[in-house]
């Protein structure tokens, strides 16, 4: 085992029952939350030699992230989770460097815009804009993999979705961790999530799509589920058993292959929502990041 992968799976869902869970709650104002989220979040370690440089990509701040000594063959446009409303590529930069290791890419991690200051579909927009420019900056299409994280894996379906139907050359892959996609909240897993609740869900939901009436908003950028998805590039999903975001990612699954897109599905046994943010800290996490790193080094490579 590394030394830096020395706490337990246990001790660590009880870190997240006790720091997160009560901080993703409705009854805190979201600006509090953001503040709560950025003094917990980011708390793993990031690999020797990570470089992170600021840098704007089409509309938005971005984080740059490379390892000092690695030839990068690739880039991935990483977006974090946080239900639209919480989080940053601060938040994430621990996750988004081992990600950028175990892939051998450069990571950019998009600074979106969030809600209640911005409702859909501005978030998808700043996405499809940053993808862009990677494209504008000389990146060819098969060497770029989108990412994303909780609303960040919903972010990252909203925005193939869209780069899908404008003609713009698709990327190699997406890569889907613990995603969130049912934005109607219809189909939640009775689990024991030690993260999140419905309540905060139910609220993140209303101030992304502008309105209490979640289920009169949606469009079928937001319903990857039951949306036309054919034509999409390979997908790997991750799951811990222990979500109730567990079904979103079952059944996103099962609509891919009935598709004809072709897709990895992982369910890590006994772990929680986005597990891969502890990455360098738990064995188990770093592992995962590393299935996530294979993926993308392979869709690359193709």
């Amino acid at each position: 085992m590394k030394i830096t992968d020395r706490l337990s799976p246990r001790a660590m869902r009880l870190g997240v029952q006790l720091l997160l869970r009560p901080v993703l709650n409705p009854a805190i104002p979201v600006p509090v939350q953001r503040r709560l989220i950025a003094a917990v979040g980011g708390a793993s370690l990031l690999p020797r030699n990570t470089v992170v440089e600021k840098v704007t990509l089409g509309t938005r701040p971005a984080d740059r992230i490379s390892i000092r000594g690695i030839d990068a063959a690739g880039s991935v446009l990483y977006l974090h989770g946080g239900g639209y409303t919480v989080g940053s590529p601060a938040t994430h930069r621990p996750l988004a460097a081992h990600l950028a290791k175990a892939a051998g890419a450069t990571v950019y991690s998009l600074d979106y815009r969030l809600a209640p200051e911005t409702t859909y579909p501005g978030a998808v927009g700043d996405v499809v804009a940053a993808y862009q420019a990677l494209l504008e900056d000389g990146a060819h299409p098969g060497t770029i993999v989108i990412a994303g994280d909780s609303a960040g894996g919903g972010l990252t379906m909203a925005a193939l979705l869209r780069i899908r139907d404008a003609g713009i050359p698709l990327p190699a892959g997406a890569v889907l961790l613990s995603p969130w996609l049912d934005l109607t909240l219809d189909q939640l897993a009775d689990r024991t999530d030690p993260m999140l609740q419905v309540s905060w869900l139910r609220k993140c939901a209303e101030l992304y799509v502008g309105s209490k009436d979640i289920a009169g908003a949606i469009t079928s950028e937001l319903d990857p589920l039951t949306a036309d998805i054919s034509g999409l590039p390979a997908l790997l999903i991750h799951v811990g058993s222990d979500e109730i975001l567990f079904n979103d990612s079952e059944r996103l699954a099962e609509h891919a292959r009935a598709a004809g897109v072709p897709v990895e599905y992982r369910v890590f046994d006994g772990l929680w929502h986005v597990v891969h943010l502890h990455a360098g800290l738990v064995a188990e996490s770093t592992a995962a990041v590393g299935e996530v790193g294979r993926f993308i080094w392979e869709a690359i490579q193709r």
